[in-house]
């Protein structure tokens, strides 16, 4: 797999127009997706395809929920 640094990210589309506070996405392989945040490219996650696609139809549905502390 490739390094964070070596992946081709894409910003959301509901980024700021500076585009100092976005989330960014790469594909890392066949099974996995790398997301960050642009604040701190240097970190980031990976997580399978079906994670990511749930995260992102949750997004699409308003579900998600603040976790409580």
């Amino acid at each position: 797999m490739l390094t964070l640094s070596e992946l081709k990210w894409f910003k959301s589309s509901f980024s700021e127009a500076s585009g100092n506070a976005c989330v960014e996405v790469a594909v890392c392989d066949d099974e996995q997706v790398a997301i960050r945040h642009s604040v701190h490219p240097s970190r980031g996650l990976t997580v399978g395809f079906s994670a990511f696609n749930a995260l992102v139809q949750a997004v699409r549905a308003g579900t998600l929920r603040t976790p409580s502390r």
